[in-house]
């Protein structure tokens, strides 16, 4: 009995000890009724005072200048950005019925072969006065004698690749041991053509003889000089 009554004693101390908690659930209660007992009133926003334009709200294009349309191409019927651009870059089409393109003034082409051009300014006395010109001015070169070839213009290396026995490479007079590349090669390099060796080579009593080393290996032909040419040019093999 005694420990009943010292348990209600603690319990009530504790009691006395805590907070005092707030009823949450009335508090927001009032507070909604406070809430709607108050009328929030708003005024209407004042009116605003509207100019009319210079061409007036009858006339709504009039309320742009004209010419500032114009260049972004409103109004005036012309095509406006892509189609603007598509219709820059107008494809040509070839075709019997498009006109002539005009050509440029250039003075340095001639239009002899315009008949246009040519009808515009000549008729057909003015044509045969000029060939009647052109006639007067013709030069006639009548033919003349060949020249005669001199006679001291040293052997005739023609005739000697016809008559030669053998042909380039083939061994056919004897050299001395001592006509070297050397002195070939010196000596061919002061002509200026094969040609021009092989005549100085018979003048000098080749082939028989071969005083500069003109022909080292003894086929009769100096500097590598070769008689096919003209053995084809006669028909011959």
């Amino acid at each position: 009995m005694i420990r009943s009554f010292a348990f209600l004693g603690v319990a009530a101390t504790l009691a006395a000890c805590a907070p005092q908690v707030p009823d949450s659930g009335r508090a927001v209660a009032q507070a909604q009724a406070q809430s709607a007992s108050q009328t929030s009133t708003f005024n209407a926003p004042a009116q605003v005072a509207a100019t009319p334009l210079s061409g007036g709200l009858a006339d709504p294009s009039a309320a742009v200048n004209p010419s500032e349309l114009a260049a972004l191409g409103i109004g005036s019927g012309a095509p406006v950005g892509l189609a603007q651009a598509q219709a820059q870059q107008v494809p040509l089409e070839a075709s019997p019925q498009n006109p002539q393109p005009a050509l440029a003034s250039n003075p340095g082409l001639s239009d002899e072969q315009s008949f246009t051009a040519v009808s515009s300014r000549e008729t057909i006395e003015s044509d045969a006065e000029r060939r009647a010109q052109q006639i007067a001015q013709r030069q006639v070169v009548m033919p003349s004698a060949l020249p005669q070839r001199p006679s001291d213009t040293g052997p005739n290396i023609v005739e000697y690749a016809l008559k030669a026995p053998n042909r380039k490479g083939q061994e056919w007079y004897s050299r001395s041991i001592f006509a070297g590349q050397g002195k070939f090669q010196r000596n061919c390099a002061t002509y200026n053509s094969p040609d021009a060796a092989q005549r100085d080579f018979l003048a000098r009593g080749g082939p028989d003889k071969d005083p500069r080393g003109l022909d080292p290996d003894g086929d009769g032909f100096a500097c590598g000089w070769d008689p096919a040419p003209f053995l084809l040019a006669e028909g011959g093999n």
